[in-house]
């Protein structure tokens, strides 16, 4: 049996010197197993750092957000404001415009009678007439009397206009 039981204690210093070096392999597993465990809790600390400031960044671009839209809701608001007075004064203007032609054509019109019955009227009753306006030697209505009748009634029209137009942008101030 002595050359049997040293079979059998080679096959188990064998099995041994296997297991041995089994074991060394498992060691430098484990080893690389822990430093990549160290390496892996500092990614995922720092994943975890990324993910809550990530979140953060949300909630404050979430808030500008709103912010920005309350900003916008209000200048548009403005913005409609702004158009109805626009609005109402473009209006306003174009009564006013229709208002100054209005008077103008009936100034044109009254000139152009008052032409006419100058016109009509013979040589002594132009003297006359002339002689009537302060004008001696003038034969009929003055020209002038006409033409300086309309840009006052024009003026007057317009400085009205202006005035009513000036409060109008005061108001929308």
């Amino acid at each position: 049996m002595g050359g049997a039981q040293f079979l059998v204690e080679g096959a188990l210093v064998l099995l041994l010197g296997a297991t041995l070096y089994h074991a060394m392999r498992l060691e430098r597993a484990l080893g690389v197993l822990k430093r990549d465990r160290a390496v892996l809790e500092g990614l995922v600390k720092g994943f975890n750092d990324s993910t809550r400031q990530a979140e953060e960044g949300v909630a404050h671009l979430m808030a500008a957000t709103e912010g920005a839209g309350r900003n916008i809701a209000r200048q548009i608001e403005q913005a409609q404001r702004l158009r109805d007075d626009l609005t109402f004064l473009s209006e306003r203007g174009e009564r006013l415009a229709e208002r100054l032609e209005t008077g103008v054509r009936a100034s044109r019109m009254a000139a152009d009678q008052a032409a006419m019955a100058g016109s009509a009227l013979t040589g002594s009753a132009l003297t006359g007439a002339g002689a009537t306006f302060g004008l001696p030697g003038v034969s009929g209505v003055p020209a002038g009397f006409v033409a300086e009748a309309e840009p006052a009634a024009g003026a007057r029209l317009r400085s009205e206009a202006e005035r009513d137009l000036q409060r109008a942008l005061r108001a929308a101030r």
